[in-house]
Parts: C-alpha cells; sequence; structure tokens
C-alpha cells in the first residue's frame, strides 16, 4: 500500500494486522474443497494526514459483487430498519407524489420496496446479477451497474436529478471514494438529499468489531474523515444520527455543498466523541491490537475447552465477519461442526479459508447441540429471541464480540474456559 486513497498521504500508520485471509463472501462449492483459495493481506491502516482507516485494495469490487451471496431481506431487523427509514425520511426531505429516489447498492429491493409501496418513483443500482434480479422480481426497478461519475451523470440524464440518493452500508465497499462521491453528486438534484450509513469507526475500536475488517470494506470512517471523503465529490455534512445497527454506524445526511449551509449541532457532538477518543491522533489507535489478540485467545481457549469436554459447538450464521473471525482465529471444523444460515443460496457451501460447512437452521433443533456460536453478533437482540429454542434441551448461546459472553436463560454471564 503506497498512499492513501483520499489524500494520497503516504504516511499510514498500522492499527492491525490480521493476516491473509481469503475474502470474506467466496464461500465454496464442494467441487472447490480440493481446489488452491487464494488468500490476501488483511492489515488495517490509518492515514495520519486525514485519519482515513483503510486497507489495501488488494480484490475488486467486480470480483466480490458479480455474483453476490449477500441477500438484506433475509434479516428481519434490517427490512424492519429500512421500512422506519423511508417512512422517516419521506417527512425529512418532503418526499411528495413526484419525487424521485435513487438507492445505490439497493440489494434486492430491501428498501426500495417500502418506497414503491408510497407510489414514489425510484431506481436502485446494484452491481450485482443476481441479487439485483431478485429485485426486478419484487417490483423494483434496478439498473444493474457500479457507481461512478459516468453511471451518475447517466441516470441523471435519462430519469432526471433525484430528490434523495440512498447508499447504505456501500461507502466503505468501494476503493475510488472519489470518484464514487462523485457519481452521488451526479445523481442528486442541486437542492438534494444523500443519506449515507456506513459503521462507524468510534464504535469499531471501542467495542472490538475487528471481525468487520474484511477485504471489501476498503475503508472505515469516522465523522470527521467522512467529512473530508464528502468533500472530495463536492457534498457537504449537514448532520450525522448515530445508529445501532452493525454494532454502531452513523448516517451521514449530506447535500450538494451550495445548498449545505451550516451543520447541526449533532455533527460537533460527535466529532467531539471522535477527538475525545483520540481518534484525530495516534494514541486512540495504539491498544486495539492487544484487544483484538485477546478475543482470539477467549475464543480458542472457550472452543478447545468445549472439546476437551466433549461438548458439540455449531455456529449460527455465515456473514463476512464470521469469516474474518474464523479465519483469524484459526477455527476450523473440529472446533465448530458446521454453521446454519438463512440464506438457502449458502446452503451446502463451505466457508472460505475455514471449509466450515454451511447448512439449513433446521440442523440445530435435529442436533440439540451444547452451544451455537452466533457470528452475526450485531443482530444480538434478534437472534436470542428466535434461538430461545435453544434452551429447551440446555444449549447455550456464544458471543464473541465485544468479549466472549455466554447466554442462558434470563442471564447473560462472562465465560472463563
Amino acid at each position: 500500500m503506497t498512499g492513501c486513497r483520499l489524500c494520497g498521504s503516504e504516511a499510514l500508520a498500522s492499527v492491525v494486522d490480521l493476516g491473509a485471509t481469503p475474502p470474506c463472501e467466496s464461500f465454496l462449492a464442494a467441487d472447490q474443497l480440493d481446489l488452491p483459495e487464494p488468500a490476501y493481506p488483511l492489515h488495517l491502516r490509518v492515514c495520519t494526514a486525514c485519519w482515513l482507516a483503510q486497507i489495501p485494495p488488494l480484490i475488486t469490487p467486480e470480483e466480490t459483487f458479480k455474483e453476490y451471496a449477500y441477500f438484506s431481506s433475509f434479516s428481519t431487523s434490517w427490512v424492519e430498519h429500512a421500512r422506519t427509514f423511508v417512512a422517516d425520511a419521506a417527512e425529512r426531505v418532503g418526499l411528495g407524489p413526484d419525487a424521485f429516489v435513487v438507492e445505490v447498492a439497493s440489494n434486492d429491493g430491501y428498501l426500495l420496496k417500502h418506497v414503491v409501496e408510497r407510489g414514489i418513483r425510484c431506481l436502485g443500482i446494484e452491481p450485482s446479477v443476481n441479487v439485483g434480479a431478485a429485485a426486478r422480481d419484487a417490483g423494483v426497478p434496478t439498473l444493474t451497474e457500479f457507481l461512478d461519475p459516468a453511471t451518475g451523470a447517466g441516470v441523471r440524464a435519462e430519469h432526471g436529478p433525484a430528490d434523495l440518493v440512498v447508499a447504505n452500508n456501500v461507502y466503505a465497499h468501494i476503493p475510488d471514494v472519489v470518484g464514487f462521491t462523485q457519481g452521488l453528486r451526479a445523481l442528486v438534484a442541486d437542492d438534494g438529499w444523500v443519506s449515507i450509513e456506513v459503521q462507524h469507526l468510534l464504535t469499531l475500536i471501542e467495542e472490538n468489531q475487528y471481525d468487520t475488517i474484511y477485504h471489501e470494506h476498503f475503508q472505515y470512517y469516522t465523522v470527521a474523515s467522512a467529512i473530508r471523503a464528502l468533500a472530495s465529490g463536492g457534498l457537504a455534512l449537514v448532520d450525522v444520527e448515530l445508529l445501532p445497527t452493525h454494532g454502531g454506524s452513523i448516517r451521514l445526511w449530506a447535500r450538494p455543498a451550495e445548498a449545505a449551509g451550516e451543520p447541526s449541532r449533532r455533527v460537533a457532538d460527535v466529532l467531539a466523541r471522535e477527538e475525545a477518543a483520540g481518534l484525530q491522533e495516534l494514541s486512540g489507535y495504539t491498544e486495539f491490537s492487544a484487544r483484538v489478540a485477546k478475543v482470539r485467545r477467549d475464543l480458542l481457549k472457550f472452543l478447545v475447552t468445549a472439546a476437551e469436554r466433549g461438548e458439540k459447538v455449531v455456529g449460527y450464521g455465515a456473514p463476512g465477519k464470521g469469516n474474518t473471525l474464523l479465519n483469524h482465529c484459526g477455527v476450523r471444523p473440529d472446533l465448530l461442526a458446521y454453521t446454519v444460515d438463512r440464506n438457502p443460496y449458502k446452503h451446502g457451501r463451505y466457508t472460505p479459508g475455514t471449509r466450515i460447512p454451511i447448512l439449513a437452521p433446521e440442523r440445530i433443533a435435529a442436533d440439540k447441540p451444547d452451544y451455537v456460536l452466533v457470528l452475526p453478533w450485531n443482530l444480538r437482540d434478534e437472534l436470542i429471541e428466535q434461538l430461545s429454542f435453544v434452551h429447551d434441551w440446555g444449549g447455550r448461546l456464544v458471543f464473541p464480540i465485544p468479549e466472549l459472553s455466554v447466554v442462558e436463560v434470563g442471564v447473560v454471564k462472562e465465560v472463563t474456559a
């Protein structure tokens, strides 16, 4: 990695080195198990000039998103999050019958279907062929493209400027930050709004959420670094919301710079929190690597002890973050027999690198394991409810992040294996 992708500075400092892992969404079919599997360094650094945290762009978005394994609609809480957002945004922005909404990285239409239900004209821009097809089947107009300035200008020329552009959980996925931001500006009306949701680096650091570092996440934002990134494309931040999604996210409300006006008090408040945490200097990053190492040691100690006792541990979920965790910890099927996932696309496949089988969720009730390791820990409350049946046979849920904990009926306690 030779320089910062936002400002070009060569002053990059190491935050945490997770070794080399395969891309987290490259699930393996059975006939691929005896084939070589590429792995790439996963080393997070921060630019000490503009404070954008980033990893080298060792894979391309085309490799990741040509056929994508993640369908947003399989998360009940995420669909509800999208519904609430559309209702609130319609009021905030004043979306009437003549409005036009564009969502970038619109996935399977999980959000825009709520816009369609309101009778508001919309368009999804989604690079993955398979999930874009699912969106169209659900009645959401979808263009199969990556966003860049040319795509943005083309959509604007054909459909007109957008009153609202939504970009949820994509701003980290693009190596060309400046070009993507220019694409957002090309889409939005001169007096329009852009809403971006992205994981907050502040909570990532504070809550040990290192498993959200993976190859398709090229950068990790504070509000301070997001302001600089938005400015690179002619957008200005006017408001920010702190969200619980993905363990802690920020919703950035931006407008074209000429229409933005003064930012809200909330922007200043979050900037002050980031500064107090030391994220505008190296002191805020120096202890993170040691805390990551402890997560690894604690999880391995728990799994090894369970195996020695003859107890069965299986996983729940096969998210990208889970694959970072499993690869970093060196977990294999001898310690985690299998994992399950609600997405049928993943059934019969294997996790990248660790080669753990992915089965249908019904397998848990059939096998009655002693422990279920919950890999999408960010859905903790939702999954404690969904998996309450595990307690029928005395099974327990295990959450590895921010620190190892076991959930019993009505009880959460720390595990020291």
